[in-house]
């Protein structure tokens, strides 16, 4: 996100909060199921969100609170609390 506004960082922090929140309660989920949660259960629909932004968002903004693993068998990224 360029620009340092205030909405962008609202928007921006609350992302944050959303992810931080669902991995820590589903540990070993992909980023679809991320993508999947926010967009259908936490109407966050206006955020253009997919599976493939978010696997870019993680290592960028989050990498100090969310690590993640490689799933041998699909090749896939599984998401657990730092």
């Amino acid at each position: 996100m360029r620009g340092n506004g205030s909405q962008k960082t609202a928007r921006l922090e609350r992302l944050k909060n959303e992810i931080i929140g669902y991995v820590r309660q589903n540990p070993g989920c992909l980023a679809a199921d991320i993508v999947d949660h926010l967009s259908n259960e936490k109407k966050m629909r206006n955020h253009g969100l997919t599976a493939r932004k978010i696997g870019y968002f993680i290592p960028r903004h989050m990498k100090m609170s969310i690590n993640y693993k490689l799933d041998h068998s699909t090749g896939k990224r599984m998401y657990s609390p730092a």
